[in-house]
């Protein structure tokens, strides 16, 4: 889409020209997952696929909001004074939540704005549509009122806005992603100290492709924070003997001696995950450095095993995907990509193959769930900006 698209579309809804586009990347992560709340390493990119926005000031104190993707619910209208989580405002709680925390934390947001946004992301895919858009709301408002924020601190609020907002209590990878993203780049992020590194993404002939379940995944609902929960009572368990505040501090063979510290099992194949996967993520990165692509496949391959057998948050359309990709010619390696249970895989593919690869992985996929999935080639995209 165009910014002349855009802009076109805004004058339709609201009968003004905007003052300004945007756009917004969705996410994947290459490898690190479950493990961003854990305090460990996280591998994103910023993608193609994401939010176009369009705003303009307005002279009063109202904020209208409408999305391309939710025709039928027409423009919804809040104001600055009533910045709280209704149900009935649907997404646009999410861009309240943003401007709530922008306010609260004494920046400038003193008139209200008319909002048009349209996305490309598939609904439900996992491939984080609210970040994109939190970010997208961010960056709109940054632009518009000439705000003073450091990007790492619009991604913050974006996190604050998914936990203390929306009520999910997720890590900061996805708003990270999407905020700080480079064209060709993967971030590796070290979740506990917000110390990053930019990560050339050179596949070769290979590229990414993500496969989609088409299952829709509904991570506030989701096992997600029982999971998240399940880790902190071992890591409250470790620190009978262990300094730390988060399983990302061990290294695998510490774990190993202090693990009969954990009394159940399932909080030991948790934490497991959380630590293995944590060094698993700096050792793709070195590979991907390296140029070892082959071995950087057999990582994304073991991370999945993990988050089917240890973490447990795959289910058997995920599963379908990994394993049937797996066994194709021309894939490096192939895993779940974001929280589980439904939503999207990743599969470094053959460039020369893909055509047959989706064929393939459609075929088997289809038979035994029943409904195909869908392929996007994964192109690695700029974080949020102003077009």
């Amino acid at each position: 889409m165009d910014k002349k698209v855009i802009n076109d579309k805004f004058t339709e809804i609201f009968g003004e020209q905007a003052e300004a586009t945007f756009f917004s990347p969705g996410r994947i992560n290459l490898i690190g997952e479950h493990t961003d709340y854990n305090g460990g390493h996280v591998f994103p990119c910023a993608i193609s696929l994401g939010t176009y926005g369009a705003a303009r000031k307005r002279e009063d104190n109202k904020l209208r909001f409408y999305s391309a993707n939710f025709e039928d619910l027409g423009i919804i209208e809040t104001s600055l004074d009533d910045l709280k989580y209704d149900k009935k405002d649907n997404w646009v709680n999410y861009a309240k939540g943003m401007i709530y925390f922008l306010k609260e934390t004494g920046h400038d947001v003193d008139k209200g704005m008319d909002i048009f946004i349209e996305g490309n992301i598939p609904n439900g895919s996992g491939l984080s549509s609210s970040a994109s858009l939190e970010m997208l709301i961010g960056v709109i408002a940054q632009e518009l009122f000439n705000l003073d924020i450091d990007r790492v601190d619009l991604v913050k609020l974006g996190m604050e806005t998914e936990n203390k907002f929306i009520g999910v209590n997720s890590g900061i990878m996805d708003q990270f992603a999407v905020g700080m993203g480079k064209q060709n780049q993967a971030i590796l992020l070290d979740t506990n100290t917000l110390e990053y590194s930019y990560a050339p993404v050179d596949m070769g002939n290979n590229v990414i492709v993500i496969m989609n379940t088409n299952k829709r995944r509904e991570l506030a609902d989701s096992k997600y924070n029982e999971r998240r929960s399940e880790c902190e009572t071992a890591v409250g368990e470790l620190q009978a003997k262990l300094d730390i505040n988060t399983l990302g501090e061990l290294d695998a063979q510490t774990f190993d001696e202090y693990a009969y510290l954990i009394e159940d099992e399932n909080r030991l194949k948790r934490a497991r995950h959380a630590v293995w996967e944590n060094q698993r993520t700096m050792q793709a990165q070195a590979a991907l450095e390296e140029g070892d692509l082959e071995k950087f496949g057999r990582l994304v391959n073991a991370s999945h095993v993990s988050l089917e057998h240890d973490y447990e948050v795959t289910g058997i359309e995920l599963d379908t995907l990994a394993h049937t990709a797996w066994k194709q010619e021309g894939v490096l390696g192939a895993r779940m990509t974001g929280a589980g249970f439904g939503g999207c895989g990743i599969a470094i593919v053959d460039k020369d193959k893909v055509e047959a690869f989706k064929e393939n992985v459609g075929k088997v996929y289809t038979e035994k769930i029943g409904y195909a999935p869908a392929f996007y080639i994964a192109e690695i995209a700029d974080g949020t900006k102003v077009l």
